[in-house]
Protein backbone atom coordinates (compact mmCIF):
# COMPACT_ATOMS: atom_id res chain seq x y z
CA UNK A 1 0.00 0.00 0.00
CA UNK A 2 0.95 3.41 -0.93
CA UNK A 3 -0.33 6.98 -0.06
CA UNK A 4 0.61 10.46 -1.92
CA UNK A 5 -0.13 13.28 0.39
CA UNK A 6 -0.88 16.40 -2.37
CA UNK A 7 -0.18 19.29 -0.66
CA UNK A 8 -0.94 23.18 -1.41
CA UNK A 9 -4.36 24.73 -3.24
CA UNK A 10 -5.93 22.53 -6.06
CA UNK A 11 -4.96 23.76 -9.39
CA UNK A 12 -8.31 23.53 -11.56
CA UNK A 13 -8.69 20.80 -14.50
CA UNK A 14 -5.35 19.45 -13.21
CA UNK A 15 -5.24 15.57 -13.59
CA UNK A 16 -2.75 14.68 -10.88
CA UNK A 17 -5.21 13.03 -8.60
CA UNK A 18 -6.60 10.58 -10.73
CA UNK A 19 -2.55 9.91 -12.44
CA UNK A 20 -1.81 9.46 -9.02
CA UNK A 21 -5.20 6.79 -8.16
CA UNK A 22 -3.42 5.48 -11.36
CA UNK A 23 -0.47 4.57 -10.07
CA UNK A 24 -1.39 3.03 -7.44
CA UNK A 25 -1.53 5.79 -4.82
CA UNK A 26 -3.86 6.37 -2.24
CA UNK A 27 -4.45 10.18 -2.64
CA UNK A 28 -5.14 12.57 0.57
CA UNK A 29 -5.57 15.93 0.18
CA UNK A 30 -3.70 19.02 1.87
CA UNK A 31 -4.78 22.33 1.31
CA UNK A 32 -2.52 23.91 4.08
CA UNK A 33 0.63 23.06 6.06
CA UNK A 34 -1.35 21.48 8.90
CA UNK A 35 -3.42 19.53 7.00
CA UNK A 36 -0.22 17.61 5.13
CA UNK A 37 1.50 17.18 8.62
CA UNK A 38 -1.82 15.45 10.32
CA UNK A 39 -1.89 13.15 6.86
CA UNK A 40 1.55 12.23 7.15
CA UNK A 41 1.38 11.38 10.83
CA UNK A 42 -1.77 9.19 9.88
CA UNK A 43 0.17 7.64 7.11
CA UNK A 44 1.01 3.91 8.80
CA UNK A 45 4.73 3.55 9.10
CA UNK A 46 5.31 0.61 6.98
CA UNK A 47 3.91 2.41 3.71
CA UNK A 48 5.63 4.19 1.46
CA UNK A 49 4.38 7.86 1.18
CA UNK A 50 4.46 10.37 -0.99
CA UNK A 51 4.28 14.48 -1.38
CA UNK A 52 3.17 15.72 -4.19
CA UNK A 53 3.12 19.71 -5.03
CA UNK A 54 -0.31 20.21 -6.23
CA UNK A 55 0.70 22.42 -8.94
CA UNK A 56 2.54 19.87 -10.77
CA UNK A 57 2.22 18.94 -14.04
CA UNK A 58 4.03 16.42 -15.80
CA UNK A 59 4.24 13.05 -17.25
CA UNK A 60 2.01 10.03 -15.56
CA UNK A 61 5.43 8.42 -16.58
CA UNK A 62 7.91 11.02 -14.84
CA UNK A 63 5.70 10.36 -11.55
CA UNK A 64 6.12 7.08 -11.80
CA UNK A 65 9.96 6.81 -12.15
CA UNK A 66 10.39 9.72 -9.66
CA UNK A 67 7.21 7.39 -7.36
CA UNK A 68 6.74 3.67 -7.41
CA UNK A 69 10.63 2.96 -8.11
CA UNK A 70 10.84 -0.13 -5.10
CA UNK A 71 14.66 -0.28 -5.48
CA UNK A 72 15.38 3.08 -3.70
CA UNK A 73 14.74 4.12 -0.35
CA UNK A 74 13.84 7.76 -1.19
CA UNK A 75 13.61 9.21 -4.49
CA UNK A 76 12.71 12.49 -5.33
CA UNK A 77 11.90 14.41 -8.94
CA UNK A 78 10.93 18.44 -9.12
CA UNK A 79 7.52 18.33 -7.51
CA UNK A 80 7.53 14.90 -5.83
CA UNK A 81 9.14 13.06 -3.34
CA UNK A 82 8.87 9.78 -1.34
CA UNK A 83 10.32 7.15 0.76
CA UNK A 84 9.68 3.70 1.78
CA UNK A 85 9.40 2.53 5.29
CA UNK A 86 12.96 2.57 5.66
CA UNK A 87 13.93 6.45 5.08
CA UNK A 88 10.36 7.28 6.95
CA UNK A 89 11.83 9.13 10.19
CA UNK A 90 14.55 10.72 7.64
CA UNK A 91 11.27 12.42 5.82
CA UNK A 92 9.95 13.57 9.21
CA UNK A 93 12.64 14.99 10.21
CA UNK A 94 12.93 16.73 7.01
CA UNK A 95 9.06 18.24 7.57
CA UNK A 96 10.40 19.07 10.81
CA UNK A 97 13.00 21.57 9.18
CA UNK A 98 11.91 22.15 5.95
CA UNK A 99 8.09 22.04 5.91
CA UNK A 100 5.73 20.35 3.67
CA UNK A 101 7.45 21.17 0.34
CA UNK A 102 8.24 18.18 -1.49
CA UNK A 103 11.35 19.95 -3.49
CA UNK A 104 12.65 21.65 0.20
CA UNK A 105 11.73 17.91 2.06
CA UNK A 106 14.09 16.21 -0.78
CA UNK A 107 16.56 18.88 -0.36
CA UNK A 108 16.55 18.06 3.35
CA UNK A 109 16.72 14.50 3.20
CA UNK A 110 20.19 14.91 1.32
CA UNK A 111 21.49 16.87 3.29
CA UNK A 112 20.70 14.78 6.30
CA UNK A 113 23.19 12.05 4.65
CA UNK A 114 20.24 10.15 3.23
CA UNK A 115 20.82 9.41 -0.57
CA UNK A 116 17.89 10.75 -2.75
CA UNK A 117 17.58 9.36 -6.13
CA UNK A 118 16.93 11.38 -9.10
CA UNK A 119 15.76 9.81 -12.10
CA UNK A 120 16.60 10.93 -15.38
CA UNK A 121 13.78 12.04 -16.97
CA UNK A 122 15.09 12.95 -20.28
CA UNK A 123 12.01 14.18 -22.43
CA UNK A 124 9.57 14.01 -19.90
CA UNK A 125 8.26 17.14 -18.40
CA UNK A 126 8.11 17.27 -14.51
CA UNK A 127 7.63 20.95 -13.10
CA UNK A 128 5.52 23.27 -10.47
CA UNK A 129 5.08 26.24 -13.07
CA UNK A 130 4.52 29.35 -11.01
CA UNK A 131 1.94 31.11 -12.85
CA UNK A 132 -0.84 30.37 -15.64
CA UNK A 133 1.73 31.25 -18.57
CA UNK A 134 4.27 28.77 -16.76
CA UNK A 135 1.85 26.20 -16.31
CA UNK A 136 0.28 26.55 -20.23
CA UNK A 137 3.43 26.15 -21.56
CA UNK A 138 4.08 23.17 -19.02
CA UNK A 139 0.95 21.37 -20.31
CA UNK A 140 1.64 22.46 -23.68
CA UNK A 141 5.65 20.66 -23.60
CA UNK A 142 3.59 17.25 -22.04
CA UNK A 143 1.08 17.02 -24.86
CA UNK A 144 3.88 17.14 -27.46
CA UNK A 145 5.50 14.24 -25.94
CA UNK A 146 4.50 10.36 -25.83
CA UNK A 147 5.41 9.30 -22.65
CA UNK A 148 4.23 5.97 -23.72
CA UNK A 149 6.22 5.35 -26.25
CA UNK A 150 9.33 6.68 -23.77
CA UNK A 151 8.40 4.12 -21.26
CA UNK A 152 8.14 1.06 -24.41
CA UNK A 153 11.98 2.50 -25.62
CA UNK A 154 13.59 2.72 -22.39
CA UNK A 155 12.47 -0.70 -21.54
CA UNK A 156 15.25 -1.96 -23.48
CA UNK A 157 18.59 -2.20 -21.94
CA UNK A 158 21.03 0.83 -22.72
CA UNK A 159 23.36 -1.36 -23.85
CA UNK A 160 22.69 -5.18 -25.32
CA UNK A 161 24.12 -7.47 -28.18
CA UNK A 162 23.66 -7.03 -31.58
CA UNK A 163 21.53 -10.08 -32.08
CA UNK A 164 19.08 -9.41 -28.81
CA UNK A 165 19.19 -5.31 -30.51
CA UNK A 166 18.12 -6.03 -33.60
CA UNK A 167 16.12 -9.17 -33.81
CA UNK A 168 14.69 -9.34 -30.02
CA UNK A 169 14.21 -6.09 -28.75
CA UNK A 170 12.07 -4.55 -31.75
CA UNK A 171 9.04 -7.24 -30.73
CA UNK A 172 9.80 -8.27 -27.39
CA UNK A 173 9.18 -5.15 -25.57
CA UNK A 174 5.41 -4.67 -27.02
CA UNK A 175 5.26 -8.09 -25.22
CA UNK A 176 6.26 -6.85 -21.93
CA UNK A 177 3.63 -3.98 -22.72
CA UNK A 178 1.23 -6.98 -23.40
CA UNK A 179 1.71 -8.70 -20.08
CA UNK A 180 1.60 -5.40 -17.98
CA UNK A 181 -1.56 -4.49 -19.18
CA UNK A 182 -2.86 -8.15 -17.90
CA UNK A 183 -1.03 -7.96 -15.31
CA UNK A 184 1.38 -10.34 -15.40
CA UNK A 185 4.66 -9.66 -13.62
CA UNK A 186 8.41 -10.64 -14.39
CA UNK A 187 8.53 -13.38 -12.17
CA UNK A 188 5.79 -14.98 -14.21
CA UNK A 189 7.29 -14.75 -17.61
CA UNK A 190 10.68 -15.88 -16.00
CA UNK A 191 9.49 -18.44 -14.54
CA UNK A 192 7.86 -18.76 -18.13
CA UNK A 193 11.21 -18.67 -20.00
CA UNK A 194 12.64 -21.24 -17.73
CA UNK A 195 10.02 -23.94 -18.09
CA UNK A 196 10.36 -23.24 -22.27
CA UNK A 197 14.17 -24.02 -22.01
CA UNK A 198 13.63 -27.33 -19.90
CA UNK A 199 11.06 -28.32 -22.35
CA UNK A 200 13.47 -27.20 -25.11
CA UNK A 201 16.51 -29.65 -23.07
CA UNK A 202 13.54 -32.20 -22.81
CA UNK A 203 13.38 -31.98 -26.91
CA UNK A 204 16.75 -32.50 -27.13
CA UNK A 205 16.95 -34.97 -25.04
CA UNK A 206 14.84 -37.19 -27.13
CA UNK A 207 18.24 -37.57 -29.94
CA UNK A 208 15.86 -37.09 -32.86
CA UNK A 209 15.83 -35.06 -35.69
CA UNK A 210 12.24 -33.40 -35.27
CA UNK A 211 13.68 -33.16 -31.56
CA UNK A 212 16.63 -30.95 -32.10
CA UNK A 213 14.95 -28.88 -34.27
CA UNK A 214 11.68 -28.19 -31.83
CA UNK A 215 14.99 -27.70 -29.58
CA UNK A 216 16.28 -25.08 -31.22
CA UNK A 217 13.18 -23.25 -31.48
CA UNK A 218 12.10 -23.41 -27.93
CA UNK A 219 15.26 -22.45 -27.09
CA UNK A 220 14.89 -19.65 -29.31
CA UNK A 221 11.18 -18.77 -27.56
CA UNK A 222 13.15 -19.12 -24.29
CA UNK A 223 15.38 -16.51 -24.59
CA UNK A 224 12.84 -13.99 -26.27
CA UNK A 225 10.90 -14.44 -22.78
CA UNK A 226 14.22 -13.93 -21.25
CA UNK A 227 14.35 -10.48 -22.49
CA UNK A 228 10.99 -9.94 -21.92
CA UNK A 229 10.98 -10.46 -18.21
CA UNK A 230 13.64 -7.69 -17.84
CA UNK A 231 11.78 -5.45 -20.34
CA UNK A 232 8.98 -5.62 -18.14
CA UNK A 233 10.59 -5.14 -15.10
CA UNK A 234 11.76 -1.52 -16.02
CA UNK A 235 8.31 -1.37 -18.17
CA UNK A 236 6.24 -1.22 -14.89
CA UNK A 237 9.25 -1.11 -12.41
CA UNK A 238 8.22 -4.18 -11.05
CA UNK A 239 11.52 -4.72 -9.03
CA UNK A 240 11.60 -7.38 -6.26
CA UNK A 241 13.93 -9.32 -3.85
CA UNK A 242 12.53 -12.86 -5.91
CA UNK A 243 12.83 -11.51 -9.13
CA UNK A 244 16.73 -10.65 -8.30
CA UNK A 245 17.13 -14.12 -6.92
CA UNK A 246 14.95 -15.87 -9.97
CA UNK A 247 16.93 -13.58 -13.04
CA UNK A 248 20.08 -14.17 -11.10
CA UNK A 249 19.93 -17.90 -11.42
CA UNK A 250 17.51 -19.01 -13.82
CA UNK A 251 19.70 -17.87 -17.18
CA UNK A 252 22.17 -20.38 -16.01
CA UNK A 253 20.06 -23.07 -15.06
CA UNK A 254 18.28 -22.63 -18.30
CA UNK A 255 21.24 -23.21 -20.54
CA UNK A 256 23.13 -25.68 -18.51
CA UNK A 257 20.16 -27.88 -18.17
CA UNK A 258 19.71 -27.21 -22.03
CA UNK A 259 23.43 -28.68 -22.46
CA UNK A 260 22.34 -31.90 -20.33
CA UNK A 261 19.58 -31.98 -22.77
CA UNK A 262 22.15 -32.14 -25.87
CA UNK A 263 24.29 -34.59 -23.99
CA UNK A 264 21.15 -37.01 -23.24
CA UNK A 265 20.22 -36.55 -27.20
CA UNK A 266 23.69 -37.21 -28.51
CA UNK A 267 23.45 -40.59 -26.04
CA UNK A 268 20.67 -41.70 -27.09
CA UNK A 269 21.27 -40.81 -30.92
CA UNK A 270 23.99 -43.35 -30.33
CA UNK A 271 23.36 -46.44 -28.81
CA UNK A 272 23.48 -45.36 -25.01
CA UNK A 273 27.53 -43.68 -25.59
CA UNK A 274 27.80 -40.69 -22.93
CA UNK A 275 31.18 -39.30 -24.29
CA UNK A 276 29.52 -36.33 -25.37
CA UNK A 277 29.08 -35.52 -21.53
CA UNK A 278 32.67 -34.32 -21.34
CA UNK A 279 32.07 -31.64 -23.82
CA UNK A 280 28.85 -30.78 -21.95
CA UNK A 281 30.85 -30.54 -19.02
CA UNK A 282 33.84 -28.47 -20.83
CA UNK A 283 31.46 -26.43 -22.24
CA UNK A 284 29.45 -25.27 -18.58
CA UNK A 285 33.66 -24.82 -17.14
CA UNK A 286 34.46 -22.68 -20.08
CA UNK A 287 31.38 -20.36 -19.96
CA UNK A 288 31.21 -20.23 -16.12
CA UNK A 289 35.07 -19.12 -16.13
CA UNK A 290 34.66 -16.56 -18.46
CA UNK A 291 31.57 -15.07 -16.20
CA UNK A 292 34.02 -15.13 -13.38
CA UNK A 293 36.75 -13.40 -14.87
CA UNK A 294 34.26 -10.93 -15.74
CA UNK A 295 32.56 -10.48 -12.47
CA UNK A 296 35.98 -10.53 -10.84
CA UNK A 297 37.63 -7.60 -12.86
CA UNK A 298 34.42 -5.54 -12.35
CA UNK A 299 34.99 -6.04 -8.86
CA UNK A 300 38.80 -5.34 -8.23
CA UNK A 301 37.45 -1.72 -10.77
CA UNK A 302 34.11 -1.21 -9.34
CA UNK A 303 35.65 1.56 -6.73
CA UNK A 304 37.76 3.55 -9.58
CA UNK A 305 35.57 6.32 -10.37
CA UNK A 306 35.40 7.06 -6.72
CA UNK A 307 38.70 7.32 -6.49
CA UNK A 308 39.04 9.61 -8.91
CA UNK A 309 41.07 7.37 -11.28
CA UNK A 310 38.28 6.47 -14.58
CA UNK A 311 39.31 3.78 -16.84
CA UNK A 312 40.08 6.25 -19.41
CA UNK A 313 43.43 6.98 -17.41
CA UNK A 314 44.41 3.95 -19.02
CA UNK A 315 45.89 3.57 -22.67
CA UNK A 316 44.11 0.42 -23.31
CA UNK A 317 41.04 1.91 -21.90
CA UNK A 318 41.61 4.80 -23.89
CA UNK A 319 41.48 3.22 -26.91
CA UNK A 320 38.72 0.90 -26.21
CA UNK A 321 36.43 4.48 -26.28
CA UNK A 322 37.97 5.66 -29.28
CA UNK A 323 37.03 2.17 -30.98
CA UNK A 324 33.63 2.83 -29.55
CA UNK A 325 33.20 6.09 -31.27
CA UNK A 326 33.33 4.25 -34.23
CA UNK A 327 29.46 2.88 -35.06
CA UNK A 328 30.66 -0.56 -36.63
CA UNK A 329 33.01 -1.23 -34.19
CA UNK A 330 30.50 -1.25 -31.59
CA UNK A 331 29.01 -4.10 -32.69
CA UNK A 332 31.21 -6.12 -33.58
CA UNK A 333 33.29 -5.73 -30.36
CA UNK A 334 30.05 -6.92 -28.69
CA UNK A 335 29.37 -9.68 -30.75
CA UNK A 336 32.92 -11.28 -30.92
CA UNK A 337 32.93 -11.58 -27.06
CA UNK A 338 29.10 -13.96 -27.99
CA UNK A 339 27.13 -12.67 -25.41
CA UNK A 340 23.97 -14.43 -24.11
CA UNK A 341 22.10 -13.50 -27.31
CA UNK A 342 24.25 -14.96 -29.90
CA UNK A 343 25.22 -17.33 -27.81
CA UNK A 344 21.97 -18.67 -27.39
CA UNK A 345 21.15 -18.19 -31.24
CA UNK A 346 24.52 -20.26 -32.45
CA UNK A 347 23.23 -23.27 -30.14
CA UNK A 348 19.77 -23.20 -31.60
CA UNK A 349 20.81 -23.25 -35.36
CA UNK A 350 23.72 -25.82 -34.64
CA UNK A 351 21.30 -27.96 -32.46
CA UNK A 352 18.51 -27.91 -35.10
CA UNK A 353 21.12 -28.35 -37.93
CA UNK A 354 23.46 -30.35 -36.85
CA UNK A 355 24.91 -32.53 -34.39
CA UNK A 356 25.39 -31.97 -30.54
CA UNK A 357 28.68 -32.98 -30.79
CA UNK A 358 29.16 -30.06 -33.72
CA UNK A 359 27.00 -27.68 -31.05
CA UNK A 360 28.94 -28.11 -28.59
CA UNK A 361 32.78 -28.10 -30.16
CA UNK A 362 31.50 -25.14 -31.82
CA UNK A 363 30.24 -23.49 -28.49
CA UNK A 364 33.99 -24.49 -27.03
CA UNK A 365 35.84 -22.88 -29.61
CA UNK A 366 33.82 -19.87 -29.85
CA UNK A 367 33.81 -19.33 -26.51
CA UNK A 368 37.51 -19.78 -25.76
CA UNK A 369 38.48 -16.98 -28.70
CA UNK A 370 35.99 -14.93 -26.78
CA UNK A 371 37.46 -15.41 -23.53
CA UNK A 372 41.12 -14.67 -24.99
CA UNK A 373 39.39 -11.46 -26.53
CA UNK A 374 38.01 -10.44 -23.25
CA UNK A 375 40.79 -11.74 -20.93
CA UNK A 376 43.66 -9.86 -22.61
CA UNK A 377 42.19 -6.76 -22.47
CA UNK A 378 41.52 -7.05 -18.95
CA UNK A 379 45.03 -7.79 -18.63
CA UNK A 380 46.57 -4.76 -20.84
CA UNK A 381 44.46 -2.63 -18.78
CA UNK A 382 45.42 -3.83 -15.61
CA UNK A 383 49.41 -3.71 -16.37
CA UNK A 384 48.59 -0.02 -17.74
CA UNK A 385 46.19 1.04 -14.68
CA UNK A 386 47.85 2.53 -11.70
CA UNK A 387 45.68 2.84 -9.28
CA UNK A 388 45.80 0.77 -5.72
CA UNK A 389 42.94 -1.23 -4.86
CA UNK A 390 40.68 -0.52 -1.98
CA UNK A 391 39.79 -2.56 0.86
CA UNK A 392 36.82 -2.84 -0.45
CA UNK A 393 37.68 -4.22 -3.96
CA UNK A 394 39.98 -6.59 -2.03
CA UNK A 395 37.42 -8.20 0.27
CA UNK A 396 35.29 -8.71 -2.74
CA UNK A 397 37.87 -10.49 -4.39
CA UNK A 398 38.42 -12.64 -1.33
CA UNK A 399 34.71 -13.69 -1.19
CA UNK A 400 35.01 -14.51 -4.74
CA UNK A 401 37.97 -16.68 -4.19
CA UNK A 402 35.68 -19.06 -1.97
CA UNK A 403 38.42 -20.73 0.39
CA UNK A 404 37.94 -22.83 2.63
CA UNK A 405 39.05 -23.92 6.00
CA UNK A 406 42.27 -25.54 4.51
CA UNK A 407 43.34 -22.87 2.71
CA UNK A 408 42.57 -20.24 5.25
CA UNK A 409 44.38 -22.10 7.64
CA UNK A 410 48.16 -22.18 5.53
CA UNK A 411 46.60 -18.33 4.77
CA UNK A 412 47.36 -17.34 8.80
CA UNK A 413 50.50 -19.14 9.25
CA UNK A 414 52.39 -18.00 5.01
CA UNK A 415 52.81 -14.66 3.67
CA UNK A 416 51.12 -14.27 0.16
CA UNK A 417 53.43 -13.74 -2.98
CA UNK A 418 52.54 -13.18 -6.56
CA UNK A 419 49.10 -14.25 -6.01
CA UNK A 420 47.99 -15.20 -9.57
CA UNK A 421 51.10 -16.85 -10.14
CA UNK A 422 50.99 -19.01 -7.15
CA UNK A 423 47.30 -19.52 -7.85
CA UNK A 424 47.84 -20.59 -11.47
CA UNK A 425 51.09 -23.29 -10.57
CA UNK A 426 48.99 -24.87 -7.93
CA UNK A 427 45.93 -25.63 -10.47
CA UNK A 428 48.02 -26.80 -13.19
CA UNK A 429 49.71 -29.19 -10.68
CA UNK A 430 46.95 -30.81 -9.10
CA UNK A 431 44.82 -30.95 -13.24
CA UNK A 432 47.91 -32.10 -14.67
CA UNK A 433 48.45 -34.56 -12.11
CA UNK A 434 44.79 -35.67 -12.09
CA UNK A 435 45.10 -36.13 -15.78
CA UNK A 436 48.19 -38.31 -15.91
CA UNK A 437 48.32 -40.70 -13.29
CA UNK A 438 46.31 -44.24 -14.11
CA UNK A 439 42.90 -44.41 -12.32
CA UNK A 440 43.16 -45.11 -8.27
CA UNK A 441 46.66 -43.33 -7.93
CA UNK A 442 47.48 -41.77 -5.20
CA UNK A 443 49.71 -39.00 -6.89
CA UNK A 444 46.60 -36.91 -7.13
CA UNK A 445 45.73 -36.28 -3.82
CA UNK A 446 49.54 -35.46 -3.33
CA UNK A 447 48.82 -33.02 -5.98
CA UNK A 448 45.36 -31.51 -4.29
CA UNK A 449 47.41 -30.97 -1.16
CA UNK A 450 49.75 -28.82 -2.59
CA UNK A 451 46.68 -27.17 -4.16
CA UNK A 452 45.80 -26.56 -0.68
CA UNK A 453 48.68 -25.09 0.22
CA UNK A 454 48.80 -22.81 -2.88
CA UNK A 455 45.61 -21.62 -2.85
CA UNK A 456 45.93 -20.70 0.55
CA UNK A 457 49.86 -18.84 0.06
CA UNK A 458 47.70 -17.04 -3.04
CA UNK A 459 44.86 -15.51 -0.53
CA UNK A 460 47.70 -14.91 2.20
CA UNK A 461 47.42 -11.01 1.49
CA UNK A 462 44.50 -8.64 0.44
CA UNK A 463 44.41 -9.09 -2.76
CA UNK A 464 45.20 -5.86 -3.88
CA UNK A 465 47.77 -6.29 -6.95
CA UNK A 466 47.07 -5.37 -10.44
CA UNK A 467 46.74 -8.92 -11.59
CA UNK A 468 45.03 -10.38 -8.48
CA UNK A 469 41.68 -10.28 -9.90
CA UNK A 470 42.57 -13.77 -11.93
CA UNK A 471 42.42 -15.73 -8.27
CA UNK A 472 38.92 -16.39 -7.97
CA UNK A 473 39.14 -17.87 -11.80
CA UNK A 474 42.33 -19.51 -11.25
CA UNK A 475 40.14 -21.27 -8.75
CA UNK A 476 37.22 -21.72 -10.37
CA UNK A 477 39.12 -23.28 -12.99
CA UNK A 478 41.29 -25.82 -11.15
CA UNK A 479 38.25 -27.34 -9.17
CA UNK A 480 36.32 -27.44 -12.21
CA UNK A 481 38.82 -28.99 -14.72
CA UNK A 482 39.77 -31.62 -11.79
CA UNK A 483 36.34 -32.94 -11.39
CA UNK A 484 36.10 -33.30 -14.97
CA UNK A 485 39.46 -34.60 -16.35
CA UNK A 486 39.09 -37.39 -12.92
CA UNK A 487 35.14 -38.57 -14.01
CA UNK A 488 36.72 -38.66 -17.55
CA UNK A 489 39.50 -41.14 -16.68
CA UNK A 490 37.56 -43.33 -14.86
CA UNK A 491 36.02 -44.16 -18.34
CA UNK A 492 32.66 -45.33 -16.80
CA UNK A 493 29.27 -44.41 -17.31
CA UNK A 494 27.75 -42.15 -15.17
CA UNK A 495 30.65 -40.51 -14.11
CA UNK A 496 30.59 -37.40 -16.18
CA UNK A 497 26.95 -36.65 -15.58
CA UNK A 498 27.74 -37.15 -12.17
CA UNK A 499 30.48 -34.61 -12.53
CA UNK A 500 28.80 -32.19 -14.52
CA UNK A 501 25.73 -32.19 -11.74
CA UNK A 502 28.92 -31.65 -9.24
CA UNK A 503 29.83 -28.88 -10.72
CA UNK A 504 26.68 -27.26 -12.01
CA UNK A 505 25.46 -27.37 -8.05
CA UNK A 506 29.09 -25.79 -6.97
CA UNK A 507 28.57 -23.43 -10.00
CA UNK A 508 25.32 -22.47 -8.46
CA UNK A 509 27.02 -21.14 -5.41
CA UNK A 510 29.77 -19.18 -6.94
CA UNK A 511 27.22 -17.59 -9.23
CA UNK A 512 24.60 -16.58 -6.10
CA UNK A 513 28.03 -15.10 -4.62
CA UNK A 514 28.26 -12.90 -7.68
CA UNK A 515 24.86 -11.36 -7.26
CA UNK A 516 24.76 -10.71 -3.70
CA UNK A 517 27.93 -9.22 -3.89
CA UNK A 518 26.62 -6.88 -6.44
CA UNK A 519 23.40 -6.29 -4.64
CA UNK A 520 25.49 -5.00 -1.70
CA UNK A 521 24.96 -7.50 0.77
CA UNK A 522 28.43 -9.28 0.89
CA UNK A 523 28.80 -12.70 0.06
CA UNK A 524 27.44 -15.93 1.85
CA UNK A 525 27.76 -16.58 5.40
CA UNK A 526 30.95 -17.89 6.40
CA UNK A 527 29.65 -21.14 7.43
CA UNK A 528 28.04 -22.22 4.49
CA UNK A 529 31.83 -21.50 2.76
CA UNK A 530 32.90 -23.87 5.79
CA UNK A 531 29.96 -26.42 4.96
CA UNK A 532 30.57 -27.08 1.56
CA UNK A 533 34.78 -27.11 2.21
CA UNK A 534 35.57 -24.65 -0.26
CA UNK A 535 37.14 -24.68 -3.85
CA UNK A 536 40.37 -26.03 -2.52
CA UNK A 537 38.92 -28.89 0.36
CA UNK A 538 35.90 -30.16 -2.69
CA UNK A 539 39.14 -30.52 -4.89
CA UNK A 540 40.47 -32.56 -2.31
CA UNK A 541 37.40 -34.81 -1.09
CA UNK A 542 36.92 -35.35 -5.36
CA UNK A 543 40.63 -37.10 -5.81
CA UNK A 544 40.26 -38.84 -2.52
CA UNK A 545 37.08 -40.28 -3.40
CA UNK A 546 38.85 -40.99 -7.10
CA UNK A 547 41.54 -42.72 -5.11
CA UNK A 548 39.63 -45.14 -2.88
CA UNK A 549 36.82 -46.06 -4.97
CA UNK A 550 36.59 -48.05 -7.55
CA UNK A 551 35.19 -46.35 -10.94
CA UNK A 552 31.52 -47.48 -10.19
CA UNK A 553 31.64 -46.45 -6.74
CA UNK A 554 33.43 -42.79 -7.48
CA UNK A 555 30.56 -42.54 -10.06
CA UNK A 556 27.73 -43.13 -7.12
CA UNK A 557 30.38 -40.84 -4.91
CA UNK A 558 30.19 -37.72 -7.06
CA UNK A 559 26.71 -38.14 -7.48
CA UNK A 560 26.09 -37.99 -3.52
CA UNK A 561 28.30 -34.75 -3.47
CA UNK A 562 26.41 -33.09 -5.69
CA UNK A 563 22.95 -33.75 -4.39
CA UNK A 564 24.31 -32.61 -0.72
CA UNK A 565 26.16 -29.54 -2.01
CA UNK A 566 23.19 -28.64 -3.77
CA UNK A 567 21.01 -29.01 -1.52
CA UNK A 568 22.82 -27.13 1.14
CA UNK A 569 23.51 -23.95 -1.66
CA UNK A 570 20.11 -24.00 -2.90
CA UNK A 571 18.66 -23.86 0.80
CA UNK A 572 20.25 -21.09 2.29
CA UNK A 573 20.34 -19.51 -1.08
CA UNK A 574 16.29 -19.62 -1.11
CA UNK A 575 16.51 -18.12 2.25
CA UNK A 576 18.32 -15.62 1.66
CA UNK A 577 16.37 -14.63 -1.26
CA UNK A 578 13.11 -14.51 -0.08
CA UNK A 579 14.10 -12.63 3.07
CA UNK A 580 13.52 -8.91 3.74
CA UNK A 581 17.15 -8.07 3.69
CA UNK A 582 17.89 -9.23 0.18
CA UNK A 583 18.32 -6.51 -2.64
CA UNK A 584 15.50 -5.54 -4.87
CA UNK A 585 17.59 -5.62 -7.87
CA UNK A 586 16.74 -6.56 -11.27
CA UNK A 587 19.83 -8.47 -13.19
CA UNK A 588 20.84 -6.39 -16.15
CA UNK A 589 22.63 -9.83 -17.82
CA UNK A 590 25.77 -11.07 -17.78
CA UNK A 591 28.57 -8.69 -19.16
CA UNK A 592 30.07 -10.92 -21.70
Amino acid sequence: MSTAIVTGQPVPGSSLEGDLRALGFDVRLAPGAADAEAALAAVPGDQRVALVDAAFVGHVHALRLGLTDPRFHASAIPGATTVLPSARPALNRAVEEAGTGPDAVAKSIEAAGTEVHRPELGELVAAVPADPQARNEARQAVAAVDDEAIRLRTAVKARDGFFTTYCISPYSRYIARWCARRGLTPNQVTTASLLTALIAAGCAATGTRPGFVAAGLLLLFSFVLDCTDGQLARYSLQYSTLGAWLDATFDRAKEYAYYAGLALGAANANGGSDDVWALALGAMVLQTCRHVVDFSFNEANHDASALGELAGASPTAALSDKLDSVGWTVWVRRMIVLPIGERWALIAILTALTTPRITFVVLIVGCALAACYTTAGRLLRSLTRKARRTDRAAQALADLADSGPIARAVAKTGKGVMAPVVAALGGVVVVTVSALTDVGSGWPIVAALVYCVTSGLAVARPLKGALDWLVPPLFRASEYLTILVLAARSDVNGALPAAFGLVAAVAYHHYDTVYRIRGGTGAPPHWLVRAIGGHEGRTLVVTVLAALFTNTDFTVALTVCAVLVALVVLAESIRFWVSAGAPAVHDEGEPA
